[in-house]
């Protein structure tokens, strides 16, 4: 389950853009494969986050050369996200 924060000032595009990212970092979706569909994110957020805000993440991840999206297969993992790069959504206190 993807935990989104629908209080927090940053965008839960930005807080999903992150998990996916974190995902990808860790290995559990290696450079390759293909990321949950769109439906399949709905499903992990329990519907907290429109269609819209997972197309806008997907986005991010696009311009930031670690996923690319291949017409009629999905969005595969093109290149694990820089160690250095920050988790603008893994800001907490504390």
């Amino acid at each position: 389950m993807i935990e989104i924060d629908r209080e927090s000032i940053t965008p839960m595009y930005v807080q999903l853009a992150s998990v996916l990212r974190e995902r990808i970092r860790r290995g559990e979706i290696p450079v390759g494969r293909r990321i949950p569909s769109q439906h399949e994110l709905e499903l992990e957020t329990g519907g907290a986050v429109s269609r819209r805000t997972i197309k806008s993440a997907i986005g991010a991840l696009e311009a930031e050369g670690i996923v690319r999206g291949v017409q009629g297969k999905g969005v595969f993992v093109i290149a694990k996200p820089d160690a250095a790069a920050p988790s603008e959504g893994g800001m907490t206190a504390g």
